[in-house]
């Protein structure tokens, strides 16, 4: 199966998923773009945005040519002790919306979220489980989730036991709030790795370039330690200058390195190819063709060939998928 393992679905909650979207600060910016990019208009937000954005993104799977990609829940933050964050996220998606647009829809995969220092944590991690998640996802620095936290052990030993991988943002963030500066390291994942859970450290750890700290280097030593580390090539095409020539010559390279590498788009986050061939990373010809891609994934996906990403790493995130007998993993879909 060729999957996209990092694909956002975002919604107003207008028509009761519990879904909502309030952009702050910077983010406010940005929402336009991530719109336009899915082939939306502002106007869309009025109406049943949740079945407009779906319906949008199966086209667009569709025309890719891709099996599934894998939706992302959003959580809250919350501080150490259980309470609540509020008013700091920029948008929500709960776990329920994720888990029933995949018992729908079987090119979608539910990645749910869920913060282990929640009350009711394990609880939740329990019902997500029976109800299909194959990924649990997390952004630690804009959530204040420390995964090396040793109160968070048990429910790192529940995933490590049934399978269930955890996909966590590194690296820069611009599009969200961010908490915890220092939680953008791929070392906030060692608990987890050495406990037995399968990582993938979102973005290899890439920072903006004079912007943000960069730790694709960390990332890469740590998988020569850890096995069960991998990283995603998500956003590493577009107009963040977070990835460098000499990381892309290294992915290409070193073998062993770009097996561990999964395929993401990181979508509505608009992919280019613009910075990729002014740093000679591909040629300007590439570059001209994707431009003629209207559907985004097609795009993206032909980008990450361009820079050397292999055909392998969209089908390597379906030998690590947990099998749960509710999941649409494998499931024909008589709507295609």
């Amino acid at each position: 199966m060729r999957i996209d393992c990092h694909v956002h679905v975002i919604g107003t909650g207008k028509n009761g998923s519990g879904c909502w979207y309030y952009p702050r600060g910077l983010t406010r910016i940005g929402a336009p773009i991530l719109l336009r990019a899915m082939g939306l208009r502002p106007a869309d937000l009025d109406g049943d945005f949740e079945e407009i954005y779906a319906g949008a993104l199966r086209a667009h799977i569709r025309e890719a040519g891709l099996d599934a990609v894998v939706i992302l829940a959003q959580e809250e933050p919350y501080r150490d002790d259980g309470t609540l964050i509020a008013d700091t996220g920029s948008f929500y998606v709960p776990n329920d919306y994720v888990l029933g647009l995949a018992r729908k829809h079987a090119e979608f995969l539910p990645a749910v979220s869920i913060h282990p220092a929640r009350p009711d944590a394990l609880d939740e991690l329990e019902r997500c489980l029976e109800g299909g998640a194959v990924i649990l996802k997390c952004l630690p620095n804009c959530q204040n989730m420390d995964w090396n936290n040793r109160r968070y052990r048990p429910f790192l030993e529940r995933m490590a036991e049934t399978g269930l991988i955890l996909l966590a943002h590194t690296g820069s963030e611009r599009t969200m709030p961010v908490l915890r500066p220092d939680l953008a390291t791929p070392r906030m994942l060692t608990q987890a790795l050495e406990i037995g859970v399968t990582c993938i450290a979102a973005h290899c750890g890439t920072g903006m370039i004079a912007l943000d700290p960069d730790y694709f280097d960390e990332f890469v030593a740590m998988t020569k330690r850890y096995p069960n580390l991998y990283g995603d090539n998500s956003a590493l095409a577009g107009l963040s200058l977070r990835f460098r020539p000499r990381q892309m010559r290294r992915i290409i390279e070193d073998e062993e390195l770009a097996a561990r590498i999964l395929y993401g788009s990181d979508l509505p986050v608009p992919s280019s190819g613009l910075v990729m061939a002014a740093f000679g990373m591909m040629e300007w010809d590439d570059y001209r063709a994707s431009r003629r891609h209207v559907n985004p994934l097609a795009r993206d996906v032909m980008l990450k060939r361009a820079l050397g990403f292999s055909p392998e790493s969209e089908t390597r995130l379906a030998t690590l998928l947990r099998k749960p007998h509710s999941a649409s993993v494998g499931r024909s879909n008589p709507n295609r």
